[in-house]
């Protein structure tokens, strides 16, 4: 067990405030990254401060970098919620966390920190790559997956913790599959609903997959997770089948959909690819139509989003958990549209978006684009030792690490 040694006012269960009804029409929940500069971590604890005091959010989420990459960070910044009024839901990964030759240390000293801190809800997560790496590996003798860290969490520190877990409506990236033709053709009526189309490639997380990913999800919450964050989605639709299935399961812990908010063409094309993540036609179409216009892409990203949210609503969700990507505008567009809020869209001020970048955002990985001496070009691999191979005016060039930069 934990040694109590917090001496800051503790935070509240999350579990406990989802279990209380919102007092208007929903509550909303605020995730945040750890951005590159120094200059953005000050803007976004600025923008934190003022999103707090504007949506009245029930709590914070602060991610927790791929590979690790900013634990100390976004540590810091979870206390920094914590101190300055937020209930913080710090995210804690498996990955990299050796210390002291001890492959698990990083992370109780992780839990320690931010147990001593005031902090009380964790969210348990596999992670992501480290940078050069496409895929995941366990550290000798760490944690496997999820279900590995709440379990820890869970032996070593009891109740102490409110944990949550992320659940995929659409099946785990990992479980996604590209499709055949003829594959296409003999899709299931539950495969048809979330499978989705990139490049004119289909993807899906067949039926029996999905069956395994229900089943570990299942797991988790059996092993003591107290509530499931989903992966975003774009059709509503998705996330209710989600709910219906995860009470089939067994599952019966609160499920808050995870809402990433539209900000820009560039970045909603590379996300939903990279995330095998289902596109409605008729929203891939509005969004195809209007791609240059950066002003025009934010107002419609506040009407779906707006749209989404009250078909949720709809269905009895209780709570809207917005990935801010560190920006206000349309976050305080969707919950002024809805009525949660009022005002807030002209106050909104993102003169500051260019620090807002996220640290992990400066690794390249396949289907980047970076820049370099030779020019701009496509990474189609990044190598073990961070190195790339990038196609340059119909090329492949391989350019050692550190001598390219990613485009944003």
């Amino acid at each position: 067990m934990c040694s109590a040694t917090a001496t800051n006012a503790v935070d509240p269960k999350i579990i406990d405030l989802l279990n209380k009804d919102p007092e208007g029409l929903a509550h909303v929940s605020l995730e945040y990254f750890p951005p590159r500069t120094e200059q953005g971590v000050k803007n976004l604890h600025a923008r934190m401060e003022r999103m707090l005091t504007n949506t009245k959010c029930l709590y914070t989420d602060m991610t927790w970098g791929a590979g690790g990459s900013t634990a100390e960070l976004s540590l810091d910044l979870a206390l920094h919620a914590q101190k300055t009024g937020h209930v913080s839901n710090l995210h804690l990964t498996c990955t990299n966390m050796e210390k002291d030759g001890d492959p698990i240390k990083g992370v109780h000293d992780a839990l320690q920190a931010a147990f001593d801190g005031g902090i009380r809800n964790i969210v348990a997560l596999r992670g992501d790559p480290q940078e050069g790496e496409n895929e995941w590996t366990a550290t000798k003798g760490g944690f496997t997956c999820a279900l590995d860290l709440v379990k820890y969490i869970r032996k070593e520190f009891g109740d102490d913790f409110g944990v949550s877990v992320a659940g995929y409506p659409e099946g785990h990236p990992n479980r996604i599959s590209e499709l055949t033709e003829d594959e296409v053709k003999s899709m299931s009526e539950s495969e048809l609903s979330r499978c989705c189309t990139h490049d004119g490639i289909t993807y899906v997380c067949k039926d029996d997959d999905y069956k395994k990913e229900m089943d570990y999800l299942k797991e988790k919450v059996d092993a003591g997770a107290d509530f499931i964050i989903t992966q975003m989605f774009f059709d509503a639709e998705v996330f209710k089948t989600f709910v219906e299935d995860c009470r089939t399961w067994g599952i019966n812990c609160p499920v808050v959909p995870g809402l990433m908010c539209i900000n820009a063409y560039p970045g909603f094309k590379k996300m939903t690819k990279f995330c095998k993540t289902r596109v409605p036609k008729a929203l891939e179409e509005k969004m195809d139509s209007m791609k240059d216009d950066a002003d025009a892409i934010k107002k419609f990203g506040v009407e779906y989003g707006a749209e989404v949210c009250r078909t949720l609503l709809d269905s009895g969700v209780k709570i809207l958990h917005f990935y801010t990507l560190n920006l206000e505008k349309v976050v305080y567009g969707i919950t002024d549209e809805l009525g949660i809020t009022s005002g807030l869209t002209e106050q909104s001020n993102e003169s500051d978006a260019k620090d807002m970048v996220a640290v992990g955002s400066a690794w390249a990985r396949a289907g980047d684009t970076i820049k370099c001496s030779a020019g701009q070009g496509v990474v189609k691999e990044i190598k073990s030792d961070g190195a790339a191979v990038v196609e340059i005016d119909g090329k492949d060039v391989q350019l050692a690490k550190g001598s390219y930069e990613k485009v944003f």
